[in-house]
Protein backbone atom coordinates (compact mmCIF):
# COMPACT_ATOMS: atom_id res chain seq x y z
CA UNK A 1 0.00 0.00 0.00
CA UNK A 2 1.37 3.46 -1.09
CA UNK A 3 2.00 5.83 1.66
CA UNK A 4 -1.11 8.34 -0.05
CA UNK A 5 -3.41 5.08 0.11
CA UNK A 6 -2.57 4.53 4.18
CA UNK A 7 -3.10 8.18 4.80
CA UNK A 8 -6.18 7.99 3.23
CA UNK A 9 -7.50 4.63 4.80
CA UNK A 10 -6.52 6.58 8.31
CA UNK A 11 -7.83 9.84 7.69
CA UNK A 12 -10.90 8.54 5.74
CA UNK A 13 -13.44 8.01 9.27
CA UNK A 14 -12.32 11.11 10.67
CA UNK A 15 -13.27 12.80 7.17
CA UNK A 16 -16.75 11.20 6.50
CA UNK A 17 -17.88 11.96 10.15
CA UNK A 18 -17.17 15.42 9.49
CA UNK A 19 -19.04 15.31 6.23
CA UNK A 20 -22.24 14.22 8.03
CA UNK A 21 -21.90 15.99 10.67
CA UNK A 22 -21.67 19.32 8.67
CA UNK A 23 -24.28 18.38 6.23
CA UNK A 24 -26.93 17.66 9.49
CA UNK A 25 -26.34 21.19 11.10
CA UNK A 26 -27.35 22.55 7.62
CA UNK A 27 -30.14 20.44 7.61
CA UNK A 28 -31.01 21.28 10.77
CA UNK A 29 -30.92 25.17 10.29
CA UNK A 30 -32.67 25.24 6.57
CA UNK A 31 -35.35 22.55 7.08
CA UNK A 32 -38.07 24.91 8.46
CA UNK A 33 -37.56 27.40 6.16
CA UNK A 34 -37.76 25.19 3.22
CA UNK A 35 -41.05 23.07 5.18
CA UNK A 36 -42.43 26.74 5.47
CA UNK A 37 -42.17 27.40 1.79
CA UNK A 38 -43.12 23.93 0.90
CA UNK A 39 -46.73 24.95 1.94
CA UNK A 40 -47.00 27.20 -0.68
CA UNK A 41 -47.45 25.45 -4.19
CA UNK A 42 -46.27 28.61 -6.19
CA UNK A 43 -43.51 29.39 -8.62
CA UNK A 44 -42.05 31.93 -7.07
CA UNK A 45 -42.48 29.45 -3.30
CA UNK A 46 -40.22 27.21 -5.49
CA UNK A 47 -37.79 29.60 -6.74
CA UNK A 48 -36.87 30.37 -2.57
CA UNK A 49 -36.35 27.14 -1.98
CA UNK A 50 -33.88 26.47 -4.70
CA UNK A 51 -32.10 29.63 -4.04
CA UNK A 52 -31.49 28.43 -0.35
CA UNK A 53 -30.56 25.15 -1.25
CA UNK A 54 -28.38 26.62 -3.87
CA UNK A 55 -26.55 28.78 -1.13
CA UNK A 56 -26.79 26.25 1.40
CA UNK A 57 -24.66 23.73 -1.01
CA UNK A 58 -22.34 26.07 -2.31
CA UNK A 59 -20.66 27.00 0.93
CA UNK A 60 -21.07 23.55 2.94
CA UNK A 61 -19.05 21.84 -0.01
CA UNK A 62 -16.89 25.00 0.31
CA UNK A 63 -16.26 24.02 4.11
CA UNK A 64 -15.61 20.32 3.43
CA UNK A 65 -13.29 21.29 1.23
CA UNK A 66 -14.83 20.15 -2.05
CA UNK A 67 -15.53 23.82 -3.83
CA UNK A 68 -17.10 24.10 -6.91
CA UNK A 69 -15.52 25.35 -9.90
CA UNK A 70 -17.50 26.62 -12.87
CA UNK A 71 -15.34 26.30 -16.12
CA UNK A 72 -17.86 28.44 -18.89
CA UNK A 73 -21.20 30.25 -18.27
CA UNK A 74 -24.50 30.01 -18.25
CA UNK A 75 -25.37 31.25 -21.91
CA UNK A 76 -27.99 33.92 -21.72
CA UNK A 77 -31.36 33.93 -20.47
CA UNK A 78 -33.15 31.51 -22.65
CA UNK A 79 -34.56 28.49 -21.62
CA UNK A 80 -32.64 25.31 -21.69
CA UNK A 81 -32.89 21.51 -20.88
CA UNK A 82 -30.07 21.19 -19.40
CA UNK A 83 -28.21 17.54 -19.53
CA UNK A 84 -25.04 16.11 -17.28
CA UNK A 85 -22.95 13.04 -16.75
CA UNK A 86 -24.58 11.12 -13.89
CA UNK A 87 -22.02 9.13 -11.79
CA UNK A 88 -22.15 9.99 -8.13
CA UNK A 89 -24.65 10.85 -5.82
CA UNK A 90 -22.61 13.91 -5.19
CA UNK A 91 -23.76 15.15 -8.97
CA UNK A 92 -27.39 15.79 -8.06
CA UNK A 93 -25.39 18.61 -5.19
CA UNK A 94 -22.37 19.75 -7.03
CA UNK A 95 -25.55 20.84 -10.42
CA UNK A 96 -27.37 23.27 -7.64
CA UNK A 97 -24.14 25.67 -6.77
CA UNK A 98 -22.87 24.74 -10.79
CA UNK A 99 -25.95 26.13 -12.42
CA UNK A 100 -27.09 29.79 -11.47
CA UNK A 101 -30.33 30.43 -12.82
CA UNK A 102 -33.27 27.85 -11.46
CA UNK A 103 -33.95 24.50 -12.88
CA UNK A 104 -36.19 21.28 -12.10
CA UNK A 105 -34.84 18.26 -12.83
CA UNK A 106 -36.47 14.91 -13.33
CA UNK A 107 -36.04 12.81 -10.35
CA UNK A 108 -36.28 9.43 -9.64
CA UNK A 109 -39.68 8.42 -7.64
CA UNK A 110 -38.35 6.24 -5.35
CA UNK A 111 -36.03 8.62 -3.80
CA UNK A 112 -38.78 10.90 -2.46
CA UNK A 113 -39.47 7.96 0.36
CA UNK A 114 -36.62 8.90 2.06
CA UNK A 115 -37.40 10.18 5.43
CA UNK A 116 -36.56 14.38 5.20
CA UNK A 117 -33.95 13.88 2.51
CA UNK A 118 -37.21 13.13 0.17
CA UNK A 119 -39.18 16.06 1.52
CA UNK A 120 -36.49 18.34 -0.11
CA UNK A 121 -36.24 16.30 -3.31
CA UNK A 122 -39.60 17.03 -3.87
CA UNK A 123 -39.25 20.30 -3.47
CA UNK A 124 -37.01 20.26 -6.39
CA UNK A 125 -37.54 17.44 -9.17
CA UNK A 126 -40.50 16.49 -11.16
CA UNK A 127 -40.94 12.96 -10.00
CA UNK A 128 -40.74 9.74 -12.40
CA UNK A 129 -41.43 5.58 -11.98
CA UNK A 130 -39.01 4.65 -15.18
CA UNK A 131 -40.88 1.39 -14.64
CA UNK A 132 -44.43 2.76 -15.22
CA UNK A 133 -44.64 3.87 -18.86
CA UNK A 134 -47.98 5.71 -17.28
CA UNK A 135 -45.22 7.90 -15.07
CA UNK A 136 -42.99 8.39 -17.51
CA UNK A 137 -45.75 10.22 -20.18
CA UNK A 138 -47.09 11.93 -17.33
CA UNK A 139 -43.78 13.16 -16.16
CA UNK A 140 -42.83 14.43 -19.61
CA UNK A 141 -46.28 16.50 -19.93
CA UNK A 142 -45.10 18.05 -16.64
CA UNK A 143 -41.71 18.65 -17.52
CA UNK A 144 -43.49 20.16 -20.99
CA UNK A 145 -45.00 22.37 -18.80
CA UNK A 146 -42.27 23.53 -16.32
CA UNK A 147 -40.08 24.61 -19.56
CA UNK A 148 -43.55 26.54 -20.68
CA UNK A 149 -44.01 27.88 -17.79
CA UNK A 150 -41.49 27.99 -15.07
CA UNK A 151 -37.84 27.05 -15.43
CA UNK A 152 -35.12 25.37 -17.30
CA UNK A 153 -34.97 21.68 -17.43
CA UNK A 154 -32.35 19.04 -15.60
CA UNK A 155 -32.03 15.64 -16.82
CA UNK A 156 -29.03 12.61 -16.02
CA UNK A 157 -29.71 11.29 -19.83
CA UNK A 158 -28.20 8.00 -18.50
CA UNK A 159 -30.63 7.60 -16.19
CA UNK A 160 -28.67 6.19 -13.36
CA UNK A 161 -24.83 5.99 -12.43
CA UNK A 162 -22.68 5.10 -15.17
CA UNK A 163 -20.83 2.10 -13.68
CA UNK A 164 -19.42 0.70 -17.34
CA UNK A 165 -15.60 2.26 -16.86
CA UNK A 166 -16.62 4.38 -20.66
CA UNK A 167 -16.75 7.86 -20.07
CA UNK A 168 -21.14 7.90 -20.83
CA UNK A 169 -23.54 4.99 -20.70
CA UNK A 170 -26.25 4.94 -23.70
CA UNK A 171 -28.61 7.70 -23.18
CA UNK A 172 -31.89 7.54 -22.48
CA UNK A 173 -34.51 9.30 -25.51
CA UNK A 174 -36.32 11.35 -22.95
CA UNK A 175 -34.16 14.76 -22.67
CA UNK A 176 -34.05 14.40 -26.93
CA UNK A 177 -37.86 13.95 -27.42
CA UNK A 178 -38.29 16.40 -25.12
CA UNK A 179 -36.26 19.02 -26.71
CA UNK A 180 -37.37 18.38 -30.26
CA UNK A 181 -41.33 18.72 -29.30
CA UNK A 182 -40.87 22.09 -27.91
CA UNK A 183 -37.83 23.61 -29.83
CA UNK A 184 -35.75 24.24 -26.93
CA UNK A 185 -32.00 24.15 -27.07
CA UNK A 186 -29.87 21.44 -25.46
CA UNK A 187 -27.01 22.62 -22.61
CA UNK A 188 -24.36 19.64 -22.28
CA UNK A 189 -22.51 20.09 -18.54
CA UNK A 190 -19.83 17.67 -17.53
CA UNK A 191 -19.01 16.84 -13.83
CA UNK A 192 -15.89 14.81 -14.23
CA UNK A 193 -14.88 15.02 -10.50
CA UNK A 194 -17.63 13.90 -8.57
CA UNK A 195 -16.94 10.43 -8.91
CA UNK A 196 -13.36 10.94 -7.03
CA UNK A 197 -15.46 13.22 -4.18
CA UNK A 198 -17.80 10.62 -3.22
CA UNK A 199 -18.06 7.03 -4.79
CA UNK A 200 -20.60 5.24 -5.99
CA UNK A 201 -19.66 2.06 -4.84
CA UNK A 202 -20.09 2.72 -1.17
CA UNK A 203 -21.75 5.74 0.93
CA UNK A 204 -18.67 6.37 3.84
CA UNK A 205 -16.28 7.58 0.42
CA UNK A 206 -15.79 10.90 0.41
CA UNK A 207 -12.70 12.48 -0.20
CA UNK A 208 -12.31 16.31 -0.59
CA UNK A 209 -11.05 18.03 -3.65
CA UNK A 210 -12.20 20.49 -6.27
CA UNK A 211 -15.72 19.84 -8.18
CA UNK A 212 -15.54 21.05 -11.80
CA UNK A 213 -18.80 21.59 -13.95
CA UNK A 214 -17.73 22.30 -17.57
CA UNK A 215 -20.55 24.26 -19.73
CA UNK A 216 -20.10 22.79 -23.14
CA UNK A 217 -21.42 25.40 -26.42
CA UNK A 218 -25.29 24.32 -26.38
CA UNK A 219 -27.05 22.17 -29.12
CA UNK A 220 -29.42 24.10 -31.04
CA UNK A 221 -32.82 22.00 -32.04
CA UNK A 222 -34.53 24.56 -34.01
CA UNK A 223 -36.38 23.02 -37.00
CA UNK A 224 -35.88 19.25 -35.93
CA UNK A 225 -38.13 16.57 -35.97
CA UNK A 226 -39.20 13.70 -34.44
CA UNK A 227 -37.16 11.49 -36.62
CA UNK A 228 -34.01 13.52 -35.96
CA UNK A 229 -34.01 12.46 -32.44
CA UNK A 230 -31.64 9.13 -33.12
CA UNK A 231 -28.95 11.79 -34.67
CA UNK A 232 -29.29 14.63 -32.26
CA UNK A 233 -28.96 12.16 -29.26
CA UNK A 234 -25.82 10.80 -30.40
CA UNK A 235 -24.47 13.96 -30.94
CA UNK A 236 -25.49 15.29 -27.77
CA UNK A 237 -23.08 12.05 -26.85
CA UNK A 238 -20.22 12.57 -28.94
CA UNK A 239 -19.80 15.46 -27.32
CA UNK A 240 -19.86 14.95 -23.80
CA UNK A 241 -18.21 11.79 -24.44
CA UNK A 242 -15.37 13.44 -26.08
CA UNK A 243 -14.82 16.08 -23.15
CA UNK A 244 -15.38 13.59 -20.66
CA UNK A 245 -12.52 11.69 -22.75
CA UNK A 246 -9.76 14.93 -21.33
CA UNK A 247 -10.43 14.12 -17.76
CA UNK A 248 -9.96 10.24 -17.68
Amino acid sequence: MSRNSLIRKVLQPFYTTWVILTFLLGFILVLPILFLFSFFDKIGARKAIFGIIRSWMGVWLWVIGMPVSVKGKFPGKNKFIIVANHISYMDTLVIFPAIPEYFRALGKKEVSKIPLIGFIYKQCVVLVDRSNPHSRAKSMRLLWRVLHHEANILIFPEGTFNETGAPLKDFYDGAFRLAINTQTDILPIILPDTVHRWHYDAWWRWWPGKNRAIYLEPVNVKGMKIEDLPVLRQSVYKKMEEELSKYM
